[in-house]
């Protein structure tokens, strides 16, 4: 009786601000599961699959007995692959059996929004969901083909403008560094050109990462040079000088940052720049983040 009332398949990964969400898991693993710099679904337990639907339901039913929760996060990384009709039941149940929940977001494969009418977003924006978390990694096609992502600026721009038009939030992830050194330039232009397209409400950035060596990654990109400290500062500062944001809010706060950077852009872009100036010209002022303290 004293078990918890879902059943996770390890490991469970989240938004760092989903961290105080009840993580229920609508599907398991990634449906795409094929870029070379993601590690997060490569365990064989993580094989993709759409769980059942009434074991779904009925967790919910046991978490509204024994919890109080204000915001759910649907997991694993795809749940917006499952139909409307699936998803309005899984909404309609948490407003039922979770009355308090304030909130219900996803994680969101831009190819996924395109089975998705604006009206069918619509309802599912009008039972519940709020936000949906787009990694896009890079708006450049060059990198994107190159990492094996599966989307273009093209597609993930329809995708983001396609869920802003339903009225869900949008919180968009770059990766710093993704592009290596050759492509930094073009990586950083056309990612910022992607967020000017779409204007999203939420906008992070995160260093990309191979805590299992660059092998996989290196499959597909095989001329991948990794940027040092330097270089990844100044790639986030042509990033933030080209943005033309109204009213988005900047996070550059993930544990595998060197430099932590909050603000509204565009009304702080001044003052983030100057930070990253800081970190290039002066980096022992800065408050870096140490290297031990680093990760994923």
């Amino acid at each position: 009786m004293n078990e918890f009332p879902i059943s996770y398949v390890e490991p469970v990964f989240r938004p760092p601000s989903e961290a105080h969400s009840l993580i229920l898991p609508v599907t398991n693993g990634c449906s795409w599961n094929k870029c070379t710099f993601c590690e997060m679904y490569t365990a064989p337990q993580k094989k993709f699959r759409a769980r059942d639907e009434g074991e779904v339901l009925e967790e919910i039913r046991r978490c509204g007995e024994r919890m109080i929760v204000q915001r759910v996060f649907l997991a694993d990384g795809d749940a917006m692959i499952l139909p409307t009709r699936r998803l309005l039941a899984i909404l309609e149940a948490i407003r039922e059996h979770m009355p308090l929940v304030e909130r219900v977001t996803s994680y969101c494969l831009p190819r996924n929004l395109k089975r998705k009418s604006v009206e069918e977003l619509k309802q599912l924006r009008e039972a519940g969901l709020a936000m949906l978390y787009v990694g896009a990694e890079s708006g450049d096609d060059q990198v994107l083909q190159l990492v094996n992502k599966g989307e273009t600026f093209e597609s993930t721009r329809d995708a983001l403008l396609k869920a802003g038009e339903a009225g869900l939030k949008r919180s968009v992830m770059v990766l710093n560094g993704l592009g290596g050194k050759t492509l930094s330039e073009q990586h950083a232009l056309n990612s910022a050109a992607l967020a000017n397209a779409t204007q999203p409400e939420f906008l992070s950035t995160l260093v990309v990462s191979f805590p299992q060596g660059m092998s996989r990654f290196k499959t597909n990109y095989p001329d991948f040079e990794p940027l040092d400290q330097p270089g990844l500062f100044r790639e986030t500062e042509l990033f933030l000088q080209k943005l033309e944001l109204e009213d988005t809010v900047f996070r550059s706060d993930h544990a595998s940052n060197y430099l932590v950077l909050k603000g509204t852009l565009g009304a702080d872009k001044d003052r983030l720049l100057s930070q990253v100036q800081m970190a290039i010209r002066a980096p022992a002022q800065a408050k870096l983040r140490p290297e031990w303290a680093r990760g994923l």
